[in-house]
């Protein structure tokens, strides 16, 4: 008996792209496929891209020429481009990238076991030609789901879901959506994820049930737009009718949800995000700037005065809501004026979390076709002050936060490192759990312990438990 093909997954970029990894991983297992950790000892290296910037693209790039170099020893003998990037860049990507023997499609997931064997077999599979994806569906969102069946099968996503998980963490993100249907003039997600598109409740809930009975205990509602979740399903407040039912399944403990637009979060799904049993009061709002006329210029919608009458409206029902968001420092024609705007805001905000990025270019943006373009020095001056203040005061909010209670999701069992209600996975703070003032080594990954918070360490939480 031949022993089986293997594979080991990359993963780069967001929790989307996690969800992306372990769909095809359920795929190829459920073909007999090996699913193997070390990228040394596989067959075929699937890297899973991110195309979003310049960073994480540059990520990618060396993912892969890192995993071409361990061609040499003869056991990988493939290297596999899939993800945001390859479908992005498609042939253009494979004529810059020698080092990847083959870059697939989205369109490829649904056959993506026998492309990979098809690979092996030394047979060449030509690149594809990078189109707007958004022109695969109709412009009328509630004519979409009638398309859904068929898109789904060309992307391996139709019928009963695979998936694999490639993790033992107690937490695992749950994508609602996928697509966008916004059009902010600085990013070309909706070019190549497509147009927004929701998965139905009782797909969304099957999923959420198989991923309790496999471990998971917080559930991490990922899509590009989550406000936008039930527009396609002719019902605007499906995420309100969503939550109490994921809330009623055994072993979830946790709901979380990502990615809200400002503009979108209504009073009825402000309250329903805060009322609703399991789910977190945690908000991660994409405000981006403070500014409305720059926010004019980026296609999208609000200002500073705007943006803190809805954080306090949020801190009104939940005062100890953990709020995030990410900024955009030195878009085409941002004046000192309205950079200023945006400090003021970052300094009156109260954020828990705050992402501070440096403008860049990004092809077949509107953003890179304005006027305005700012010195490169200027733009590195201005994310690195902004950075400063930011850090500060995120360190000062988490020294707000002692003599609080709070309920820590157990991480990593040999620094008993986890996340309190407010912390959200990967790019948040951490809270440390101790014993009388000493670290704790008896809590197991997965286990929920009540503390206080009794210090800090930068924006990290220490706390005692209970």
């Amino acid at each position: 008996m031949s022993k089986p093909k293997s594979v080991a997954l990359v993963t780069l970029g967001c929790a989307r792209n996690d969800v992306d990894s372990e769909e095809l991983a359920g795929r190829l297992a459920a073909d007999g496929w090996q699913l193997v950790d070390d990228v040394a000892t596989a067959d075929v290296a699937l890297v899973n891209t991110c195309g979003f910037i310049e960073s994480a693209k540059k990520d990618s790039v060396d993912a892969l020429i890192e995993a071409h170099s361990m061609k040499a020893d003869g056991t990988l003998r493939a290297v596999v481009a899939v993800g945001c990037m390859a479908e992005r860049y498609g042939k253009e990507l494979a004529e810059a990238m020698p080092e990847a023997d083959a870059i697939l499609s989205f369109d490829d997931y649904a056959d993506i076991s026998s492309r990979l064997q098809s690979i092996l077999a030394g047979n060449s599979k030509p690149a594809h030609t990078p189109k707007d994806r958004r022109s695969l569906i109709p412009i009328s969102p509630v004519a979409r789901q009638e398309m859904k069946v068929e898109l789904n099968t060309k992307m391996g996503q139709g019928g009963t879901f695979a998936r694999k998980r490639l993790a033992n963490s107690p937490m695992a993100p749950l994508k609602i959506a996928s697509g966008c249907d916004r059009r902010c003039s600085f990013c070309a997600i909706p070019q190549f994820r497509g147009s927004f598109i929701s998965r139905t409740p009782d797909e969304i809930i099957t999923e959420a049930r198989w991923l309790a009975e496999n471990g998971v205990s917080e559930l991490f509602l990922v899509s590009e737009n989550t406000t936008s979740y039930g527009k396609d399903l002719g019902d605007l407040k499906a995420m309100e009718k969503l939550l109490p039912a994921l809330s009623k399944i055994d072993g979830i403990e946790r709901i979380r949800a990502s990615y809200l637009q400002p503009a979108e979060i209504r009073p009825t799904l402000l309250q329903a995000l805060i009322a609703t049993e399991k789910v977190v009061p945690y908000f991660d709002i994409s405000f981006q700037h403070a500014s409305g006329t720059l926010l004019r210029r980026m296609r999208r919608f609000g200002d500073g005065e705007k943006f803190l009458h809805l954080l306090t409206q949020i801190r009104a029902l939940s005062p100890e809501a953990g709020i995030r968001s990410n900024f955009i420092v030195g878009f085409p024609g941002e004046s000192q004026g309205e950079y200023q705007e945006l400090v003021d805001f970052v300094n009156s905000s109260n954020l828990d979390a705050i992402g501070i990025f440096a403008y860049s270019d990004e092809d077949k943006t509107e953003a890179l076709t304005l006027d305005g373009k700012l010195d490169p020095q200027v733009i590195n001056e201005r994310t690195s002050e902004l950075t400063m203040i930011a850090e500060e005061l995120v360190m000062q909010r988490a020294t707000d936060r002692i003599g609080q209670r709070v309920r820590v999701l157990i991480e990593d069992e040999e620094l008993q490192e986890g996340r309190a209600e407010h912390q959200g996975p990967e790019v948040d703070s951490s809270t440390f759990v101790t014993i009388a003032g000493r670290p704790s080594a008896g809590y197991k990954v997965g286990q929920y312990v009540d503390a206080i918070v009794t210090d800090t360490s930068g924006a990290d939480l220490i706390a005692q438990s209970l």
